[in-house]
């Protein structure tokens, strides 16, 4: 078991260290696939060669001796005034006599809650943050649909750094080559996660407006009645007339999440998410088409077999009438 902040398991240590003293590979190739730094990458290395498997272990970052730290009676006086006054660091600090910053982190030692999420009068926690929040779900598919767009880079013929690495040609060229993007439109349901995704040439309001008139049609053709779609506050999704009007033919019900609230659209955008690591860089492309011609298979991977853990490892159809 590693510890939270880690990058690699123990596990992914071992195929860190097989893939560049067994297969050979280069320290930074290796590093880049597994999502970590080359000096990540080097450390692991460097402790196995010295310590063999024992190295990769998680080694406590807990000091030997603490002879600084805050004496547990003020710790308990600290407690005991914020239970009593239920008031903030910079108050109980100069009331007690401790430092601002040295009351909050003892406060958070002792899973004292923000005051933000306390009720004034009670003190009792009332408020969730985004992390807490009790995750929700529709009861029928088509009550309530996710959408979004995700901008991927395009692949330059022959592949970009991917394939041949980031020393590939000149800097100068590697500057001036404008390959662009990919705008991936997609939709998903929030009681089946059934998706259907698209790749466009643009995020304008026509565009998106066409894109949601054939989701539409895919989810039909699924037996799914879409009710209500949410999306984020986006200029094509709010002045879109092209799009009003379709919600209107369909009597469809428009909901934007809060501004600069991303977590309130969060199905999609775990979609979003997926569609990149099991998708767009799941393998090495050496073109832009070659990889836009895997999307439809993996879409139908991931609503007809992939497991889901929200339903139960089952796939996204399984929550759907036969049709």
């Amino acid at each position: 078991m590693s510890h939270r902040n880690a990058r690699l398991t123990l596990h992914g240590r071992r195929l860190l260290v097989r893939r560049v003293r067994d297969e050979g590979m280069p320290v930074s190739h290796a590093a880049r696939a597994m999502g970590i730094s080359r000096q990540c990458a080097h450390r692991w290395i460097a402790r196995f060669d010295t310590e063999g498997d024992a190295g990769l272990v998680d080694r406590s970052s807990r000091p030997h001796r603490m002879p600084r730290r805050t004496a547990p009676e003020v710790e308990a006086r600290v407690v005991a005034a914020r239970g009593e006054h239920r008031r903030g660091p910079d108050w109980l600090g100069a009331e007690l006599g401790v430092p601002a910053r040295t009351v909050a982190r003892i406060l958070a030692r002792h899973g004292v809650p923000r005051l933000a999420a306390c009720d004034p009068m009670t003190g009792e926690v009332i408020r969730a943050s985004k992390t807490t929040a009790v995750r929700y779900e529709r009861d029928r598919p088509g009550e309530l649909v996710h959408m979004d767009v995700k901008k991927i880079g395009r692949i330059p013929a022959g592949g970009g750094w991917r394939a041949h690495g980031r020393e590939i040609g000149s800097r100068r060229r590697r500057r001036n080559t404008r390959v662009g993007f990919d705008y991936v439109h997609s939709v998903v349901d929030d009681h089946s996660r059934f998706a259907y995704s698209e790749i466009l040439d643009d995020e304008k309001a026509a565009t998106t407006a066409d894109f949601f008139a054939r989701a539409l049609d895919r989810f039909a053709a699924h037996g799914i009645q879409v009710e209500a779609v949410m999306t984020d506050n986006a200029w094509n999704y709010t002045h879109s007339t092209a799009l009003k009007d379709l919600l209107i033919a369909h009597n469809i019900t428009h909901i934007l999440i809060r501004p600069h609230c991303p977590w309130q659209n969060g199905k999609v955008e775990r979609f979003n998410r997926t569609l990149q690591i099991e998708w767009a860089y799941r393998k090495i492309f050496t073109s832009n088409h070659q990889r836009a011609e895997h999307l439809a298979p993996w879409l139908d991977h991931y609503n007809t077999r992939r497991r889901h853990q929200a339903l139960g490892g089952q796939p996204p159809i399984s929550r759907l009438s036969p049709t």
